[in-house]
């Protein structure tokens, strides 16, 4: 497990990669790319070809073990932009480690299969990297979904596919790979997954997960604290609901203590399933011309962008198993004074 920085800079389309430039003008290679993580101006739905113009542009200019984190939709105040996540040869505070999955099978998505798929491949990172579980402040994990070519591929072979709706196939694949993280974080027992997946839902709070069409496999990243000095500091907290505004509030505070500058927030948003945020209803659920998933990063976004005075953050619609639920989870990377 590599230590890290973390930069971030603006694009103005999907298919920008002038931040290479800016990324050689702050000292680093693109060699030294871990992870890039990107926020377009798609619908972030199944037809968000915004990802995948994103995917195909920046692959090639990067290593082929890093990954690459893709997610649209950047309604309200959100700004599109890109995070680099980089390895630094001196001692950050940070580390992180990427990987993938197998390529998880049309008939997979969003089963139990993807869940022990990306359970495994966590495990398999961390124990290579010799992280401790309580060190993670975040994982992040780019998924597939179902497409309609999927949905007839999955019938043509005599099996039921999940779903068939595929804008639904984005939940149940974020689901899953949610549920992964929970059983490699020790949140959830493996023999519970099953009552996890249909009976008894849980939530984890370090989990971050978006879905496209643009893989097929998982792309995962780790980032975890390092007991060696450095600048750099990762916190970690959750949403209890979209208007939370002192779930961020108590980690600002914190970084405000140290007298810390924040360079990253990484956040999840959903509409609450109940069709009411504290008693009172909202529409966000029953909107039959905006989807659920764009109302929630907006909303999620503005409140968060006002808190930390920065509109350039990445906030992930679709919060299945991430926080709990018509919440979302939090981490905050910042830098201290040496």
């Amino acid at each position: 497990m590599a230590s890290i920085n973390i930069l971030k800079f603006g694009v103005s389309s999907p298919s920008d990669t002038s931040p290479l430039n800016q990324l050689k003008a702050a000292g680093f290679s693109p060699h030294d790319i871990l992870a890039v993580i990107g926020k377009s101006e798609g619908n972030g739905c199944v037809n968000d070809f915004s990802r995948t113009l994103s995917s195909r542009v920046w692959e090639p200019q990067i290593p082929r073990s890093a990954v690459t984190v893709f997610s649209g939709g950047t309604e309200g105040v959100l700004s599109p932009h890109v995070t680099f996540v980089v390895s630094d040869r001196s001692t950050t505070g940070l580390r992180a480690a990427v990987g993938r999955t197998r390529i998880i099978e049309p008939h997979e998505i969003g089963t139990s299969v993807q869940a022990f798929e990306v359970a495994s491949s966590i495990q398999s990172i961390l124990k290579e990297s010799g992280v401790a579980i309580d060190q993670v402040r975040l994982i992040l994990i780019k998924c597939p979904l179902l497409t309609s070519e999927k949905v007839e591929i999955i019938k043509s072979s005599g099996m039921p596919p999940v779903t068939t709706d595929t804008y639904e196939s984005m939940a149940k694949s974020r689901y899953s790979s949610a549920l992964g993280i929970a059983i490699a974080l020790g949140e959830l027992e493996e023999d519970g997954l099953h009552e996890a997946m249909w009976s008894q839902p849980c939530w984890s709070t370090k989990a971050s997960c978006s879905s496209g069409a643009e893989l097929e496999d998982c792309h995962i990243l780790i980032i975890a604290s390092d007991s060696s000095p450095g600048g750099l500091r990762a916190i970690s907290g959750y949403m209890s609901d979209a208007i939370d505004a002192r779930a961020i509030t108590r980690l600002l505070e914190q970084v405000d203590r140290e007298s810390g500058h924040v360079l990253q927030v990484f956040a999840k948003a959903e509409a609450d399933p109940t069709g009411k945020i504290r008693g009172n209803r909202h529409t966000m659920n029953t909107d039959s011309d905006i989807h659920s998933t764009r109302h929630a990063r907006a909303a999620v976004g503005g409140l968060l962008a006002g808190l930390v005075g920065e509109t350039r953050l990445y906030v992930s619609g679709g919060a299945e198993d991430q926080g709990p639920p018509g919440g979302g989870p939090l981490c905050v990377v910042y830098r201290v004074a040496p």
